[in-house]
C-alpha cells in the first residue's frame, strides 16, 4: 500500500436500506487508516472525496450480523459502530468468509491500538468475547437485540472503563443439543439432553479413512426406530472456511461430495446465523420398495474463537413445509459438524471434521429391517470422506463464495390449506438473481444506513421482478419440434439459464461467477437442416422465424451451426426480443464490427446425458466462437445471423466427428452470450439456452433458400 496510513484496503459489498425503504446490495473500494474507516465507489486517487467515513476509536463495536440472503446473493455481514453514537454506523459485507474476517480483525485491531493508548493513560479496560450459548434463552439475535452486557457497558460510562464485544451470533435455539461443548455445559440442559452429557463412544469401525463411533448410552425417552448417536471423524486437507462453506451449500456442489444428498431449500431465514430448511435425502436403500425420505429441520451455525466452525441440526415442524407426496418424513434428534483447525502440513490447510447424527427414518423398513437404520446413517456419515476427496482432487485454492440457497416460498404466499412447498419456480429464481445484479450498481450514489430490513421486506424486494413483455409464439414454427418432457427424442425445449455459469458483476475484482439467470431473448423455433452444400444466410428463407419478427416489429438473434460432411447439416435457432435496448453490450455486439463480435462471441456447451468420452471431449468451458472457428456475419432487416463453421478447427472437427457418430444417445445443453469484459458491461447476461435431445440426422429437410441479392 503506498499511502503508510493505511491499515487495510479492498473492495466489499455495501449493505443496507435506502430512504424508501428498499435494501440494497452496492460493491464499494473500503479503506481502513489508523483512525478511519471509509469507502469510495471507485479505488481512491489524489484527493477523492469519499462517500463515508467513520472514526475508528476505542467506542467502537464489530458485530458479525452471520449470513443474510439479499437480492439472491449471500453475504456474510458485518456491522461497526460507536457505542457512543450508535447512528454511526456502517454495515459491510464479503461474499466468502475468508473476507469478511479479515476486514474483522483488522477493525478490532485498530481498536485495540486505541484501547491500548487508554490503558497507558491510567484507564482500566476489559476486553472479552460474547459467547454464543451464554444467553441462549433470548429469543432473538444479538445481531438484533442488544447483548446482555450492554448494560454492563452503559454502567461502566461512569468511570474510565470500557468493554468491547464482539458478537457471533445468539446460541443454539432451545430444541438444539449443542454436543460439541464440554461436559459441565451439557449437564446443564434440561432432562430431556442429559443422556448426552457422558461422553461414552465406541469405535464402531474405519471406513473410507474415518472412525465411525456409535455412543454406548441407552436412552429410553426416544422411541426405538430412532437410531444412537453415531460420529465419522476424519481428515480433510482444507481451512475450517473452505469446509464451512461446502456445509452450507444445499445446492448441486452439495452432491459432489454428499452422496445422501438429493436436493435442498431454504424455508424460512431467521436470523444471520439460524434457518429453517428442507432437505431430501438420496438413500440407495431398495428404492423400488422403500419411500424416499425427506427432512425439516432448524440449522444454527457459529464460528468459536480458535477458528473452529460448529453446525448443529434438529428437527423442527414448519406451517409452509408439512408432508410431501411420495416422502416419509424422518427426524433429526440431534446432528451437524464440528469443524476445528490443524497444524498444516506441507503448506497446505488441514482441519479434522465431525459429523454427528441422531436420526429416526420413520416408516416401516426401520422396524422390519434393523440394518436399514444403520446402512443408511453410514451412507450420510460418509459425507466426511467425501469431503476429504473433493478437496483432495483439487488444486484450486481460491475463497468460494458464500453459496446461494433456493427459497422455498414463491413469491405468493402459501395457502394455509395445503402444506405442500412452493418451490420456486425457475423464472422467478433466474429473475431475481437479475433484479440483484442490477442492485449492485457500483455507482450508485444511494448509500443510506438505515436499519437492514426485516425479513420479510428482504423476501418481498428478492421477488420483484421486471415487466416482462410478452411474445405470441403461436406465430413462429421451425421443422424440429418442441417438447419439454424430460424424456423427450429428437426435440429441443428452453434449457434453464441458472445452469450455466456466467461472470458476475463483482468478476473483475475476484474472478467470481453467478448463475446466468433469465435470457435477455426468447427461443421461438429451431431449425433441421441438411444439404449437398454448406447452408449460409438460412435467415433470409421465407416464412422462417426471423422473416416473421422482422414483419411484427421484432428483433432476432440467429445462429447457424453448420455441421460439415459428406452431407451438410445446420443447426438453427432463432431468439427474439421485441427490441434492442440502446447502449447495452448487446446493441453494441449486434451493430459492431467483425473484429469486435469475434472477439466477444462465447457459447457455453455441456452435454447432460451422453457417454463418458463425448462428455470430456465437449467439456462446459466456455468459448469464444470467433477465436475457435470461423464466424460469419450477415446483418439483415431486424436481425443478426451468425454463421458458425464448426468445420474450419481441425479440433472441433475432430470432436464433431465424435459426437455426430453417437448423436442419437446425447443431450445437449447450449447458452449464447457476448463476453463483457469491464466492470461497467458486467454481470454478463445470457442471450439464450437450448436443449437439443436425442436429435436424428433423418429428420433434418432440405430448406427452400432464395438466392442471395447481388450487391448493386
Amino acid at each position: 500500500m503506498s499511502n503508510p496510513k493505511v491499515v487495510y484496503d479492498g473492495w466489499m459489498v455495501r449493505y443496507g436500506r435506502r430512504k424508501i425503504g428498499r435494501s440494497f446490495i452496492h460493491m464499494r473500494y473500503f479503506v481502513l487508516e489508523s483512525r478511519l474507516l471509509a469507502y469510495y465507489k471507485r479505488k481512491p486517487q489524489d484527493n477523492v472525496v469519499p462517500i463515508k467515513t467513520m472514526v475508528i476509536d476505542g467506542n467502537c463495536r464489530v458485530e458479525d450480523r452471520g449470513l443474510r440472503t439479499q437480492h439472491g446473493h449471500m453475504v456474510y455481514v458485518l456491522l461497526i459502530y460507536s457505542k457512543k453514537d450508535k447512528h454511526n454506523r456502517i454495515t459491510m459485507a464479503a461474499f466468502n468468509i475468508q473476507e469478511a474476517l479479515i476486514w474483522k480483525e483488522k477493525i478490532e485491531s485498530v481498536i485495540d491500538q486505541h484501547q491500548e493508548s487508554l490503558v497507558a493513560n491510567g484507564n482500566k479496560y476489559h476486553s472479552f468475547e460474547y459467547k454464543s450459548g451464554m444467553d441462549s434463552g433470548r429469543n432473538a439475535s444479538s445481531s438484533d437485540q442488544e447483548s446482555q452486557y450492554s448494560a454492563a457497558e452503559d454502567e461502566e460510562d461512569s468511570r474510565p472503563s470500557l468493554m468491547r464485544r464482539t458478537t457471533i451470533g445468539n446460541g443454539p435455539p432451545e430444541s438444539i443439543l449443542d454436543w460439541t461443548q464440554e461436559t459441565s455445559t451439557l449437564s446443564s440442559q434440561n432432562n430431556h439432553n442429559q443422556a448426552f452429557s457422558r461422553k461414552h463412544w465406541r469405535l464402531l469401525q474405519c471406513q473410507n479413512g474415518l472412525r465411525i463411533f456409535e455412543e454406548l448410552l441407552e436412552v429410553d425417552f426416544l422411541p426405538k426406530s430412532c437410531s444412537r448417536a453415531m460420529k465419522a471423524v476424519g481428515v480433510v486437507e482444507a481451512s475450517c472456511e473452505e469446509i464451512f462453506e461446502l456445509v452450507m451449500s444445499m445446492d448441486g456442489t452439495r452432491s459432489e461430495w454428499d452422496c445422501s444428498f438429493q436436493d435442498g431449500s431454504l424455508v424460512e431465514e431467521v436470523d444471520g446465523h439460524t434457518a429453517i430448511l428442507y432437505h431430501r435425502l438420496q438413500l440407495d436403500w431398495f428404492p423400488t420398495f422403500v419411500w424416499p425420505r425427506d427432512l425439516c429441520y432448524v440449522r444454527y451455525w457459529r464460528r468459536n474463537d480458535d477458528g473452529s466452525y460448529v453446525v448443529l441440526f434438529c428437527s423442527r415442524e414448519h406451517e409452509n413445509c408439512g408432508p410431501q407426496p411420495g416422502y416419509v418424513r424422518a427426524h433429526i434428534e440431534s446432528g451437524g459438524f464440528n469443524i476445528s483447525p490443524l497444524k498444516s502440513r506441507n503448506g497446505r490447510p488441514r482441519s479434522q471434521v465431525q459429523h454427528l447424527m441422531q436420526i429416526d427414518l420413520k416408516g416401516w423398513g426401520v422396524g422390519y429391517v434393523s440394518s436399514f437404520q444403520q446402512h443408511c446413517l453410514l451412507q450420510m456419515l460418509n459425507s466426511v470422506a467425501g469431503l476429504r476427496e473433493y478437496f483432495a482432487q483439487s488444486d484450486e485454492r481460491t475463497a468460494p463464495r458464500i453459496p446461494v440457497m433456493v427459497n422455498m416460498a414463491s413469491c405468493s404466499a402459501p395457502s394455509k390449506k395445503s402444506n405442500k412447498i412452493q418451490l420456486t419456480s425457475v423464472h422467478n429464481r433466474s429473475q431475481s438473481l437479475d433484479n440483484a445484479a442490477k442492485m449492485m450498481d457500483e455507482y450508485s450514489d444511494e448509500d443510506e444506513d438505515l436499519p437492514i430490513p426485516d425479513e420479510e421486506e428482504t423476501k418481498r424486494t428478492a421477488f420483484e421482478e421486471e415487466p416482462v413483455v410478452q411474445i405470441d409464439f403461436s406465430c413462429f414454427s421451425g421443422n424440429l419440434r418442441r417438447d419439454d418432457n424430460e424424456n423427450g427424442r429428437d426435440c429441443w425445449r428452453i434449457s434453464d439459464g441458472s445452469n450455466f455459469r456466467v461472470r458476475s458483476k463483482r468478476f473483475c475484482y475476484d474472478k467470481s461467477k453467478m448463475p446466468g439467470g433469465k435470457p435477455l431473448m426468447d427461443l421461438v423455433a429451431v431449425d433441421w437442416f441438411k444439404d449437398t452444400k454448406r447452408m449460409d444466410h438460412v435467415a433470409r428463407r421465407p416464412g422462417c422465424a426471423a422473416q416473421i419478427a422482422s414483419q411484427k416489429g421484432h428483433f432476432s438473434m440467429v445462429f447457424n451451426l453448420q455441421v460439415p460432411g459428406s452431407t451438410n447439416y445446420s443447426m438453427v435457432f432463432y431468439f427474439v426480443s421485441k427490441e434492442l435496448t440502446m447502449g447495452s453490450l448487446l446493441q453494441r455486439f449486434v451493430d459492431g464490427d467483425d473484429e469486435f463480435r469475434n472477439s466477444r462471441m462465447k457459447l457455453i456447451p455441456s452435454v447432460p446425458k451422453g457417454s463418458w468420452i463425448v462428455r470430456q471431449s465437449v467439456g462446459s468451458t466456455p468459448c469464444l466462437l470467433g477465436k475457435a472457428v470461423d464466424c460469419n456475419y450477415i446483418r439483415g432487416a431486424n436481425y443478426l445471423e451468425v454463421d458458425v463453421d464448426i468445420g474450419s478447427s481441425t479440433v472441433a472437427n475432430g470432436v464433431l466427428g465424435l459426437v455426430v457418430g453417437v448423436i442419437t444417445s446425447l443431450v445437449v445443453d447450449m447458452a449464447f452470450l457476448v463476453q463483457a469484459n469491464t466492470t461497467d458491461e458486467l454481470p454478463e447476461r445470457l442471450i439464450g439456452a437450448v436443449r437439443v435431445s436425442h436429435l436424428e440426422l433423418s429428420s433434418a429437410i432440405v430448406p427452400k433458400l432464395e438466392p442471395d441479392p447481388k450487391p448493386s
